[in-house]
C-alpha cells in the first residue's frame, strides 16, 4: 500500500515560514540531526583541505619523466578540492553552522592523511588512497542523510562524482608511471 503525502495548505506554509525566521534555510521541515550534519560537514571540510595541501605539495615536488603531466593533474585536482571545500563551507553557513578552517585540528578531523610521498609513484598512490577514502566517506554520509537533507545530499553526490573521476584518473596515472 502506497503511503500518501499530505500537502500543506498555503496558509500553513505561510504561517510556518514566519516562525524562527532567524534560522534561514533551516525550516521546521528539516529533519536531519543538524548538529551531526554540521560535524560531518566540518570533517568533510577538513578532508578536502588536507587534500588541497597534499595535492599542492605534490604539484611542486613532482619529478621525473612523467612529472609535468602528472604535476598538472595534481594542480587541477587541488583546485577542484578547494572548490569542494568552499561549497561545503557555504552549506555549513547556510545551515547556521561555522566552518572550521583551524590548521591546529585539520589533520585530526580529516579522514584522509597528509602523506608527502617521495617518488612520483608514491605521490600518485597517496592521492589515490585519499580519493578512495573520500569516496567511501561521502557514500556513507549520503546514506546517513537519506531523505532528511536533500540539499546537502545533492551537494555530496556532486562532490562524490568528482572524487570518483579523480580516482579513475589517478589509477590511470599509476598504471602508466614507472616504479
Amino acid at each position: 500500500m502506497k503511503s500518501q503525502t499530505v500537502l500543506s495548505t498555503v496558509k500553513a506554509l505561510r504561517t510556518r515560514a514566519r516562525k524562527h525566521i532567524e534560522r534561514g534555510a533551516v525550516t521546521d521541515g528539516y529533519s536531519a540531526d543538524l548538529d551531526t550534519v554540521l560535524k560531518l560537514l566540518n570533517d568533510a571540510l577538513a578532508t578536502e583541505m588536507v587534500c588541497v595541501l597534499r595535492y599542492r605539495r605534490h604539484h611542486f615536488m613532482a619529478r621525473g619523466i612523467d612529472a609535468r603531466t602528472t604535476a598538472d593533474e595534481f594542480l587541477a585536482h587541488s583546485d577542484e578540492e578547494q572548490g569542494h571545500a568552499d561549497r561545503i563551507a557555504a552549506r555549513m553557513v547556510q545551515l547556521g553552522g561555522a566552518p572550521d578552517f583551524s590548521p591546529d585540528t585539520l589533520t585530526e578531523r580529516s579522514h584522509a592523511q597528509y602523506v608527502a610521498g617521495g617518488s612520483l609513484r608514491e605521490m600518485i598512490t597517496e592521492n589515490l588512497v585519499a580519493e578512495r577514502i573520500a569516496i567511501d566517506s561521502y557514500r556513507e554520509f549520503i546514506r546517513y542523510l537519506g531523505d532528511h537533507d536533500p540539499t546537502t545530499s545533492q551537494l555530496l553526490r556532486e562532490i562524490l562524482a568528482v572524487e570518483e573521476q579523480h580516482a579513475d584518473e589517478l589509477a590511470d596515472l599509476l598504471v602508466n608511471t614507472k616504479k
